[in-house]
């Protein structure tokens, strides 16, 4: 590996948040309602869209506190290009974080999955390149590293679709870059609610003892991903140092002195998650916070990410190899239980 600096390029000192108007894609979700906060409280822009398809969500989002002069609330669907194109006019950021998400849903529904993940990226690139926004951030995850269900497999490709989208813009003002990261803490449909729920019942449900997965908070996601906003230069697919936990480690910090029961692995779901492949070591930097896999085609400017380190070739980031994993009163404090002997 070649040693030098691991700190990553200064933000881009032209991009000024206050002056943007941004636009974030499933804005009523998990991902969306703490983008949303951050970006009221912390960066103030000019204009703020959250664009989702249900009607009941906004308006218990804007009933909760989500009310304020910049905020903008569209009901709309990924799949609607018009629809798109019409909340995006004016905009200069987009977040792109609405996406069909459940591994079992997708394998059940594949076609609607892949309408909305799929279809749904491809509508979002053409919207932003026909309304002339800037900057344009997908979120992806760990499951489109050597996917084996179809949520992975969707979400790799939109990763592709939202890469290669910067030589559609050519020498227009749209960059498109991605974000892949692991599971966060009680995002809706995680394993924290289902263990709160079943310690009830003095018992809880696991895969497989070995399991492990990246995890990070909903707060450190946000932050990651407005700083790759900041970072960006279009075709950078960024992946946060994160910490691992096991699954047993954390069925005890959440449920300690329950019974746990092995129900087995479910269709489509891994033993370990990967965040970087070995394959794509070969055009991948490391800086001490992230990684950044920079694109293999002959628009990306060779000097972009140039203080970053390149990483070993044959390099895999995986939740079993990681160099940090969380013990029983780290995944307490991170999920808000007492600390303490787990039983």
């Amino acid at each position: 590996m070649t040693h030098g600096p691991t700190v990553p390029p200064p933000p881009d000192a032209s991009f000024r948040w206050e002056d943007s108007a941004v636009l974030v894609t499933g804005g009523t979700g998990s991902f969306g309602r703490k983008f949303v906060e951050h970006m009221l409280r912390d960066k103030k822009p000019r204009k703020l869209i959250i664009f989702s398809r249900d009607e009941l969500k906004q308006h218990d989002m804007r009933t909760s506190g989500y009310d304020h002069p910049s905020l903008r609330y569209f009901i709309g669907d990924v799949r609607d290009t018009d629809r798109l194109r019409r909340a995006m006019k004016g905009v200069d950021v987009v977040v792109h974080a609405a996406a069909l998400k459940q591994v079992p849903a997708c394998e059940y529904n594949p076609i609607e999955a892949v309408l909305t993940n799929v279809m749904g990226a491809r509508n979002v690139i053409d919207a932003t390149l026909d309304t002339g926004v800037k900057r344009v951030l997908a979120l992806s995850t760990d499951k489109a590293v050597n996917p084996v269900n179809l949520y992975g497999a969707t979400k790799l490709v939109a990763e592709k679709l939202f890469v290669q989208a910067n030589a559609y813009a050519g020498s227009g003002p749209t960059r498109f870059s991605c974000v892949r990261y692991g599971n966060v803490i009680g995002s809706r449909g995680s394993v924290v609610p289902l263990f709160t729920r079943q310690r009830c019942q003095g018992k809880v449900t696991i895969t497989d003892p070995r399991m492990t997965r990246f995890w990070l908070t909903l707060d450190h996601g946000v932050r990651f991903v407005i700083d790759c906003i900041e970072r960006m230069h279009g075709g950078e697919v960024f992946v946060p140092k994160i910490p691992s936990m096991n699954i047993m480690d954390l069925a005890r910090a959440v449920a300690p002195g329950c019974e746990i029961e092995n129900i087995g692995m479910r269709p489509g779901e891994k033993l370990h998650e990967s965040l970087l492949g070995e394959y794509e070591a070969a055009h991948a930097v490391e800086t001490d916070d992230m990684f950044v896999i920079k694109p293999e085609h002959p628009w990306w400017q060779g000097e972009n990410w140039h203080t970053a380190r390149p990483v070993a070739p044959g390099f895999t980031y995986a939740s079993d190899a990681n160099d940090e994993f969380l013990s029983i009163d780290d995944l307490k404090q991170m999920i808000g239980e007492p600390t303490g002997t787990a039983a």
